[in-house]
C-alpha cells in the first residue's frame, strides 16, 4: 500500500537566530522541495508546518518555517523527520518514489521466476540501484531499460530481463 506522506528529509541542525534550519534533504533536489506549501513533522500529515522559504546550501537545504520564528523554536526540532502529502507533489510520469519500490517483488519479465523484494534503492551516480534480498541474499539491479522493463507500484511488482552474470547462475 502506498503511504500519502512521504519522508523528504530531516532537520538536522538550527541555522542563525531567526528560526531558519539545516534540512538533510532525502529528496531529488531543491526544485522539488519547493514545491510545497506544508510540510508535515508525522507521517499521517496531522502537525503541519507552513514552508516560506527553501534554498539550496552545499548538499542540504535552508528552511523556514512560518510557525518557527526563534533558534529556541528551532531548537525543538532538530532531528525531526518531516513528510510530504504525496498530492502536493507533482513528478514526471515515468518517475517513482523510492518508497513505493521498496518491498516489491522482483519478477523476470517473461518466466515470473521471482528474485526476490526490494530491500532498498540507492544511487552512486550513474543510475538507481535495486538492492533484492531473497534468502538474506542481496543482488544489486541497475534501473536502465535494458534490465528494467516495467515497475508497477499498485501491484508491487517490477519486470526484469536479467543480463548474463547478474544473479548467481545455478
Amino acid at each position: 500500500m502506498m503511504k500519502q506522506f512521504l519522508e523528504i528529509g530531516k532537520l538536522i541542525n538550527t541555522h542563525g537566530i531567526k528560526g531558519e534550519m539545516k534540512l538533510e534533504m532525502w529528496c531529488d533536489d531543491i526544485e522539488y522541495l519547493k514545491q510545497f506549501e506544508k510540510l508535515y513533522l508525522n507521517s499521517s500529515g496531522t502537525d503541519s508546518l507552513e514552508l516560506i522559504s527553501a534554498r539550496p546550501q552545499k548538499n542540504h537545504a535552508i528552511v523556514k518555517f512560518s510557525e518557527i520564528t526563534s533558534i529556541d523554536m528551532a531548537e525543538k526540532l532538530k532531528n525531526s523527520v518531516v513528510y510530504c502529502n504525496r498530492d502536493d507533489a507533482e513528478i514526471a510520469e515515468d518517475a517513482n518514489y523510492i518508497q513505493d519500490l521498496i518491498g516489491c517483488l522482483v519478477l523476470h519479465a517473461e518466466s515470473n521466476k521471482e528474485y526476490g523484494r526490494v530491500a532498498d534503492v540507492v544511487n552512486y551516480g550513474a543510475s538507481d540501484i535495486l538492492d533484492v534480498v531473497n534468502d538474506n541474499r542481496h543482488s544489486y539491479i541497475p534501473v536502465i531499460p535494458d534490465i528494467v522493463k516495467e515497475i508497477d507500484t499498485e501491484d508491487e511488482t517490477i519486470r526484469i530481463i536479467p543480463m548474463k552474470g547478474l544473479f548467481d547462475e545455478d
